[in-house]
């Protein structure tokens, strides 16, 4: 294609002028490069685009065209083109468009459709045109192709040089590069290599990461941190950083190149990421040991990074992992002679005795009979005073060890301390050399200059105030006599372990400095527990330990009026409102617990009592309790409880403290109204007029031989009695009846209803 075959639809659409580079530092350095892609809007005013419909689009300078994720400027520029703004795409190559032939294809699909036109440094393109997008596309294969090519060129030099061991990494802090190729020296810096020996040392005294650190954080000692090559800074360590040390072989004196493999991933948004995996050391792609001079040996590196991972990820069925403050001595030691199977540890009683045993091959998901459950107190005691036994004459060599070994501690806490003086006393002299270097004249860098040495003069004090406090701190010498004393003391080692100073996890190191496991046997039916502890040596030695009668339990049952009043209350309620009323009762548990809701449930299936289950068809009237009876008749709880006592409303109550259970019919609704109705007089007037007392109008109102109703509202509540038509008392029964009736003997627990009279 020509420009003379560029329409006046073209210009009238904007050109666009993409310009990218692949990384920042090209864009810092190939300027020529740059500068050419900016020169395109000069083509596109030559191409007859005026200045006011020319764009040009440099948002992703410094990013890669792999893809187009991030690429916000090629997205801008695929939405021009797939709007139909675009007239005409300029950049220098197709490669500054995209790596990707996905990409660049779904481009020239679109230009196609919407007749946009393409230009680069060789020439003019329509994508509409068979034969130019054929050549856009082969463009597009080439530069993938060239992309290709460059990233294996690069990759097979730089692979070629890492397996001869000159490829300059990054080195972790401690590790320098020196002026011959591939040369790896220590750091001259005499307090970098005190503070990573004091990682070493400490590791191979503690064996645990974590307490390394700690031994860190207590004597309050930096450490150095140098990230991507930038200025040494000394800060508090954390537990990864010491943890990296310890894993990093360079510190072995070996070069390793290929640790990590990238790999691509989809995220859920579908965008295309990567993520950096760790390998193996089988899989390293170079490994040359002793290449240099280490801070340790290879052996001492393996030996190390062995410990932090059975301290971190133990061995499946292996005795091992990292030491525990607990009571068991065997924790990490004990294996199962059964199976063997890691035996693990669990604490009962009101002491927390310690306790081992074996899930084995008969635990699935958690049920089963354990292949092994014995107590921990006779086993620890005889495993210890075995151990004690074979160490007796080794006590006064220990204690010569413990004390070499706790001066060399003191003394690399206070070479790192002067070591740290040393470095600030140096800052503080160039900080002084830098103000004093400093024309008077120009206050601006004076006055800079002056902070800088105020600060570090503040940090050398700071530095100096913590060496002598640690030295204040440091205990004083031993003389011969003290020294001679400790020494008959240690050759007592039972003192020794049973003193209070000596921790748990102090008489656990001992064990694994000594052990290499611990095998326990111990039958279900056998009256003793064997033993069989195994030497670092490989020696083994058998113990048998006698395990203590099984002690039959005690049956524990729940009394029986108990039992059978729940089995009464379980026709009637629920289990939440049965633990209720026992509770209210003082009952107990046969444990002496109160009873709730899942202790009543079990007490019904051990007894193979029915839970409660309402009628599926419930008789006329509504059953309710004493509030519920109050609230719909309209009159105080006190009321019913005191209808209940006399006999003037139905009530039933299981036992006492259970709830009252009133049905509240129709006729029971009727009795109980806001007014007086006619006829209806007074207790009172019912009493003159009757010529009996009080008492005896009830009686007859209980029996039905008078009617009367209760008014719920008003300032004159209480009962109204129909008196009959004629008002006299001959229509009743004479006073043998009268003495009848107050004889009469009504049920504490049942209430009969009143019943109205039948005139």
């Amino acid at each position: 294609m020509t420009e003379a075959d560029i329409r006046p639809s073209h210009r009238q659409r904007l050109a666009l002028v993409y310009i990218r580079q692949s990384s920042l530092t090209q864009v810092e350095n190939n300027t020529e490069s740059t500068r050419r892609q900016y020169a395109l809007a000069i083509r596109a005013r030559e191409l007859g685009w005026p200045e006011e419909r020319l764009e040009v689009i440099d948002q992703d300078l410094g990013l890669s065209g792999a893809s187009t994720h991030l690429r916000d400027g090629f997205q801008h520029l695929t939405a021009e083109v797939a709007l139909g703004h675009a007239g005409i795409i300029l950049s220098l190559e197709a490669s500054r468009l995209a790596r990707s032939s996905a990409d660049w294809h779904r481009l020239i699909e679109l230009c196609a459709v919407t007749h946009t036109l393409i230009a680069d440094a060789d020439g003019l393109y329509n994508p509409a045109d068979f034969n130019d997008r054929l050549l856009l596309g082969l463009k597009a294969t080439l530069s993938e192709a060239e992309l290709h090519t460059l990233r294996v060129r690069l990759l097979e030099g730089i692979r070629s040089k890492a397996a001869r061991g000159e490829l300059r990494l990054q080195l972790p802090v401690g590790l320098v590069w020196g002026e011959q190729e591939g040369e790896i020296l220590l750091d001259p810096d005499e307090e970098v290599a005190r503070a990573l020996r004091n990682v070493f040392e400490r590791f191979a005294v503690l064996g645990s990461v974590r307490r390394v650190w700690l031994w860190f954080l207590e004597h309050e000692l930096p450490f150095p941190s140098r990230q991507h090559n930038r200025e040494l800074r000394w800060l508090p360590p954390s537990y990864h950083t010491l943890a990296k040390v310890l894993s990093h072989p360079a510190y072995a004196g070996a070069y390793v190149y290929g640790r990590t493999r990238t790999e691509c991933y989809l995220d859920k948004h579908g965008q295309l990421r990567k993520r950096v995996r760790k390998l193996p050391q089988a899989q390293w792609r170079v490994l040359i040991p002793n290449h240099h001079q280490g801070y340790i040996d290879w052996q001492t590196f393996e030996a190390n990074r062995a410990r932090i991972d059975s301290n971190i990820r133990p061995v499946p069925n292996a005795a091992g992992g990292s030491v525990r403050e607990g009571s068991a001595l065997l924790q990490g030691l004990g294996m199962c002679g059964h199976c063997g199977r890691r035996l693990l540890t669990h604490y009962r009683g009101k002491n927390n005795s310690p306790n081992y045993h074996c899930q084995g091959p008969r635990q699935m998901a958690g049920r089963g009979h354990y292949c092994l459950s014995i107590g921990g107190l006779q086993i620890d005691r005889a495993v210890a005073a075995k151990v004690l036994e074979v160490v007796r004459d080794s006590g006064a060599e220990a204690a010569r060890l413990a004390l070499q070994q706790a001066g060399g501690e003191r003394e690399a806490v206070l070479q790192q301390k002067r070591l740290a003086v040393e470095r600030a006393q140096y800052e503080e002299t160039r900080a002084e050399r830098a103000y004093n270097a400093v024309d008077p004249e120009n206050r601006r860098v004076a006055r800079v200059r002056e902070r800088e040495w105020e600060q570090s003069m503040a940090q050398l004090e700071e530095a100096s105030s913590d060496l002598q406090l640690a030295e204040s701190q440091q205990p004083r010498e031993l003389d011969a006599e003290e020294e001679a004393a400790l020494l008959a003391w240690s050759e007592d080692l039972p003192q020794a372990w049973e003193a209070p100073t000596t921790t748990m996890r102090d008489r656990k190191e001992l064990l694994r400095t000594l052990l290499d496991e611990v095998v326990l046997t111990a039958p279900r039916e056998a009256t003793e527990a064997r033993i069989r502890m195994v030497w670092r040596s490989g020696q083994f030695t058998d113990l048998s330990v006698p395990r203590p009668p099984r002690k039959p339990r005690a049956v524990l049952r729940t009394s029986e009026d108990t039992v059978e009043l729940v089995r009464k209350l379980a026709a009637l309620y629920p289990d939440g409102l049965i633990a209720g009323v026992l509770n209210r009762q003082g009952r107990r548990t046969a444990r002496g617990l109160r009873f709730n809701q899942a202790r009543v449930a079990n007490l019904r299936r051990s007894w193979k009592i029915a839970c409660y289950r309402p009628p599926e068809h419930a008789p006329d009237g509504e059953v309710v309790n004493v509030r519920q009876a109050a609230e719909r008749l309209g009159v105080a709880p006190s009321t019913i409880h005191r209808m209940l006592n006399e006999g003037f409303l139905a009530g039933e109550q299981v036992t006492p403290g259970a709830p009252w259970k009133i049905r509240l019919t129709r006729e029971v609704r009727e009795r109980f109204v806001a007014e007086t109705p006619p006829g209806y007089v007074p207790m009172i007037d019912a009493t003159a007029r009757l010529g009996v007392s009080r008492p005896t109008v009830l009686e007859w109102i209980r029996r039905g031989k008078l009617d009367a109703v209760t008014i719920c509202k008003g300032r004159r509540r209480g009962l109204r009695i129909r008196l009959p038509a004629n008002n006299q008392p001959s229509l009743f029964e004479g006073d043998q009846e009268r003495e009848e009736a107050s004889c009469k003997e009504s049920s504490p627990a049942v209430k009969e209803p009143i019943r109205p009279s039948d005139a």
